[in-house]
């Protein structure tokens, strides 16, 4: 496994800040992407998020998507070209 890249450590300081005792897993995709639009070849283009947080509860699947990107700021849509989010509250599937 390699060693996150510096858009990863601060994606994953940026979660951890923002939603307290959350579990998640972060998965930088990009290899996948490689040659695709977005591949802007720095490595670190393309993501996945699955993310399980308390605070979630009561809310909707976009809520949790548009809490999820604030809490990122600029990184989506500037320097990461796509993000997967799967954003559940415990006890959800």
């Amino acid at each position: 496994m390699s060693t996150p890249g510096p858009v990863q450590q601060e994606m994953e300081a940026l979660l951890t800040a923002a939603f307290p005792d959350a579990n998640f897993t972060l998965s930088n995709d990009s290899a996948s992407h490689h040659g695709h639009a977005g591949d802007d070849g720095s490595g670190e283009s393309h993501f996945s998020l699955s993310i399980e947080w308390a605070g979630f509860a009561g809310m909707n699947r976009v809520a949790r998507q548009r809490a999820v990107n604030k809490a990122l700021g600029d990184l989506p849509g500037q320097r990461v070209h796509a993000l997967a989010i799967r954003a559940t509250a415990p006890g959800e599937g």
